[in-house]
């Protein structure tokens, strides 16, 4: 009878290690999962920029450092694929203040904000940066219940027996965007 009831014992903590090691494998997929939603939208953006530049040349012909800037920061950015979330973020959020420059100045030009292709194309950017946000917001979701899954007990004993690693957040580095704005009908 003892032998039985050990057997039912050591049969339900496999079955409960099965299961753990089934939820990690699902929780890390997720992660992959989110992490080429970003991918995909990353690379849409890092595709828009090259016509997006090629429409307002023409009218920015005096901001000539601003065009530049946005251009190595795309190739920073396009370097930084392979790389890790933190090195992939930190090249996007460059690009992004790069990117932020040049529609702040472009405001200053009446011409290029008619045109439609500009219009355009910031519309387009727009919806990207939309997606990419929604894109970060699953990915950091599924990071962080892979990473709870990683470390909480028991299943930290499977995780680690099998690789079953912490995964980098894709987070903001710029502490300026993370400011309230401040805003004054004064």
């Amino acid at each position: 009878m003892g032998t039985i009831v050990t057997l039912v014992v050591l049969g339900a903590i496999v079955l409960y290690a099965i299961y753990l090691y089934n939820t990690l494998v699902k929780l890390r997929q997720m992660a992959a999962e989110g992490w080429s939603g970003i991918d995909v939208q990353l690379k849409r953006r890092a595709d828009l920029i090259p016509n997006l530049l090629e429409s307002v040349k023409g009218y920015m012909q005096h901001e000539k450092e601003v065009l530049e800037n946005v251009t190595r920061a795309r190739a920073q950015v396009m370097a930084a694929q392979n790389g890790s979330p933190g090195q992939r973020a930190a090249a996007e959020n460059i690009l992004s203040g790069a990117l932020g420059r040049l529609m702040a100045v472009a405001e200053n030009y009446p011409d290029l904000k008619a045109s439609q292709n500009f219009l355009e194309f910031q519309r387009a950017l727009e919806e990207t940066e939309n997606e990419i946000s929604l894109a970060r917001r699953y990915y950091n979701g599924a990071a962080r219940n892979l990473n709870i899954a990683a470390e909480a007990f028991p299943s930290v004993l499977i995780a680690r027996q099998f690789g079953f690693d912490k995964v980098e957040y894709f987070e903001i580095e710029d502490t300026s965007d993370r400011a309230t704005p401040q805003v004054s009908f004064g």
